[in-house]
């Protein structure tokens, strides 16, 4: 059987500059290769990026549906397919969670080796869910979501004032094997989608003691101190809604300036010399180090030490500045507390517990 000649098809331009919404676009295409509409592939795409794991509420919510035949056959398609896993993590009754693992539908949106793929603990799921509930929840934000994403958007939204040390980052190994995770809290962003020079870090509260929230703060102080206007939205689930003002107070603390009232020089001699006692046959300590010790044992002190020895050439300068406690002043930075209105605790196996 012969065949005609056919026409190359040309192909498509290279694109000039990085945009969320075409690599977006780009993502749907692929997605929807796997056979799933266009509504369902903007779902995916959102639960790929953001959580790895949903709820059929959530898909009900997202498509504008009751829950019925529609979501029912979409997840039956997921499952059957084994494109997702349901997660029953108490009574069946009480909710199915869902949670993706299909490599191949990782690899169609370039995040193949997304943590958000691999198995987790129910708990982790659950945080995974709440933080996928307020993405869903605020349309007027342009949510990013992978390191990749934010990596592109900050570089092009900073342009001649981006600097890859500014962004956060995480240290592993020493030496020429050294590697650096970017954006590692694997938090949603958000961009203003009327402001542009607006930016919303989400933070999801898991716990009563801000300790993790102390680490978050000081790894994003140097990219919040670039940009124009600026938000900490902090995620408050029912239980823990009475850790609020210990929130609050570890983002005074941090983003008014941790060191500011104290010799700098000091803080960063005892540092040094906390550092040194770790190594090998230490030499004794200064004089006056134990009374030093003493005076900065309070926790914004003990997370600056962790975030000094990541970057110790401009953590405690950074931790003196007054430019983000000026933009706190002028409006122009802002912390939020949001309290989720919804329940989640029977997706947890803990309230079978007598």
């Amino acid at each position: 059987m012969s065949m005609l000649p056919l026409e190359p098809t040309p192909l498509p331009p290279a694109p000039k500059y990085w945009a969320l919404e075409e690599c977006d676009s780009e993502r749907l295409h692929a997605i929807a290769a796997f056979g799933f509409t266009e509504r369902q592939s903007r779902f995916l795409m959102e639960v790929l990026l953001h959580s790895g794991v949903f709820l059929e509420r959530q898909y009900c919510q997202f498509a504008g549906i009751a829950h019925g035949q529609k979501s029912t056959n979409f997840i039956r398609t997921l499952v059957d397919r084994r494109f997702a896993t349901p997660v029953t993590p108490g009574k069946l009754h009480r909710g199915r969670m869902f949670h993706v693992h299909y490599k191949p539908l990782w690899t169609a949106i370039r995040e193949p080796d997304s943590r958000f793929r691999k198995r987790a603990a129910p708990g982790r799921l659950i945080e995974r869910v709440m933080l996928l509930d307020a993405v869903l929840d605020d349309g007027s934000m342009i949510w990013l979501a992978s390191a990749a994403d934010k990596l592109h958007h900050f570089r092009d939204h900073l342009r001649d004032r981006f600097e890859l040390i500014d962004m956060p980052q995480l240290r592993f190994g020493e030496g020429p094997s050294r590697i650096y995770r970017h954006f590692p809290d694997k938090l949603p962003i958000g961009d203003d989608r009327e402001r542009s020079d607006h930016h919303v870090f989400m933070y999801l509260v898991t716990t009563p003691v801000p300790w993790d929230f102390r680490l978050f703060l000081l790894r994003h102080v140097p990219l919040l101190r670039q940009l124009s206007r600026w938000t900490i939205r902090l995620l408050f689930p029912k239980p823990l809604v009475r850790a609020r003002q210990s929130y609050l107070h570890a983002a005074r603390e941090h983003l008014v300036g941790a060191a500011r009232g104290r010799n700098v020089s000091m803080i960063e001699e005892m540092f040094q010399q906390r550092r040194r006692l770790t190594e090998p046959n230490p030499e004794p300590p200064y004089a006056r180090y134990q009374e030093d010790v003493r005076l900065t044992s309070a926790p914004r002190f003990r997370a600056l030490y962790h975030q000094w020895l990541a970057d110790p050439e401009r953590t405690l300068w950074f931790a003196d500045s007054n430019v983000l406690s000026d933009a706190l002043e002028r409006g122009l930075g802002r912390v939020e507390c949001v309290e989720l209105s919804r329940q989640y605790l029977h997706l947890s196996p803990l309230v079978d517990v007598a």
